[in-house]
């Protein structure tokens, strides 16, 4: 990515930073990894939304102090504890010798109900032997892991109920966020506990990669300041409603260049949501690699349609493949990019005119496994539907 990479916020280990789109068009996706004092930000659903977070109405704004008045009693340090493995030599005969560790992620994460349960991010709590969670009356305690999910980089934590550190955010509707809106960053970079940056929202709808190479879709971008310790914390609007949960950073050095990233709360809520109910998160799956294709190229390969997405790939056995749909194996490039033709031309999914990869995998998204999706398509010039059964989104291959 032109030298820069997107890192991860969490502390304690490293976790690898893919960029680029997953086009398995699974419904979710993530951004990589920081180094040891790094932390991941990732969000979850609440089990039950406050009150106050049924409305969105915009009202009026809050001070930044107002907001970390009310905010920050709600936000939590969350320590992993985890066991590496770091063979050593046997001094005499040279042999390796097996020897582990323990190591340490330091990340951050908010309160979400009365019930004790906590959202981070995934990658803060991956491969975690223990975690602790620290508020801000200095008292800590042991938090289970309900369940997490890798494709969307949430986890979700529970406490102790009875503790009276329990301080629940209100959750916003990221649905609702525009460009150049004030945000407020509260976390704990570098183990500074409840560090509040602010800034405002600097683009929506990216695209991040999540820690099993899958796509987040409709993250949001900020130029509130993210370190490392950041990930799981919230990012909030004016009013102090959580809108993303932090979770990467683009930059070259490690450090923060004003390009931060926060999985928008919506997303989390699902996943969230979920995993309360279940102890896991399932999201559907179609199994087509696509490409978009603009008015100009469709005329020139004098496709059925002017706009939708040729099918480049099928996966084997995957909804997909079981509805019929025909991948291209013609490949012909056109102004440097490559395109497979002879498969299927993807127009419209339950209605929807098809004009951007995006379109396709909100289709998706808003599905569960086993929902049927209809699919419009045109195969040379005949214009066929197709309705397809959607698959559960596998674990990566490699």
């Amino acid at each position: 990515m032109a030298g820069r990479l997107r890192i991860a916020l969490a502390g304690g280990f490293v976790a690898a930073a893919g960029l680029g789109a997953a086009l398995a068009l699974g419904g979710a996706a993530l951004l990589g990894g920081f180094s040891k004092t790094t932390t991941t930000v990732r969000e979850l659903q609440p089990v039950e939304a406050s009150p106050s977070s049924a409305s969105f109405q915009r009202g009026k704004p809050l001070s930044v102090n107002e907001i970390y008045r009310d905010a920050a009693p709600g936000v939590v340090q969350v320590t992993a504890t985890q066991v590496v493995n770091a063979p050593s030599v046997d001094p005499f005969f040279g042999l390796p010798l097996p020897e582990s560790r323990q190591q340490e992620a330091l990340g951050s994460g908010f309160v979400i109900d009365k019930a004790g349960h906590v959202i981070t991010n995934y990658h803060v709590v991956e491969g975690a032997r223990s975690v602790d969670v620290s508020f801000s009356n200095n008292e800590s305690k042991r938090a289970r892991v309900v369940g997490v999910d890798p494709s969307t980089d949430v986890a979700v934590l529970q406490v102790d109920a009875h503790s009276r550190a329990l301080t629940p955010l209100v959750l916003g509707n990221s649905d609702s966020v525009r460009v150049g809106d004030s945000v407020v960053a509260i976390g704990n970079p570098f183990g500074l506990e409840r560090t509040v940056t602010t800034g405002i929202v600097s683009a929506l709808q990216r695209v991040i990669q999540a820690p099993n190479s899958y796509s987040i879709d409709h993250v949001i971008q900020t130029d509130a300041a993210l370190n490392k310790g950041n990930s799981g914390g919230p990012l909030l609007d004016a009013e102090g409603r959580v809108i993303g949960v932090n979770s990467q950073i683009q930059s070259g050095s490690g450090g923060n260049v004003g390009i931060g990233f926060a999985v928008p709360i919506n997303t989390v809520r699902s996943v969230e949501a979920q995993i309360v109910k279940t102890g896991h998160a399932e999201h559907a799956f179609l199994g087509v690699r696509v490409q978009a294709v603009t008015p100009s190229v469709a005329r020139l390969f004098r496709l059925g349609a002017t706009h939708g997405m040729l099918v480049a790939g099928v996966d084997p056995g995957s909804a997909a493949a079981k509805a019929g749909l025909r991948a291209g194996k013609q490949p012909v490039t056109v102004s440097g990019e490559t395109y497979q033709l002879g498969g299927d031309l993807v127009v419209a999914a339950d209605g929807v005119q098809l004009s951007s990869l995006d379109q396709l995998r909100d289709a998706i998204a808003n599905k569960q496994p086993g929902d049927k999706l209809s699919l419009e398509i045109w195969r040379g010039d005949k214009r066929m539907n197709l309705d397809v059964k959607l698959g559960r989104q596998p674990a990566p291959r490699g």
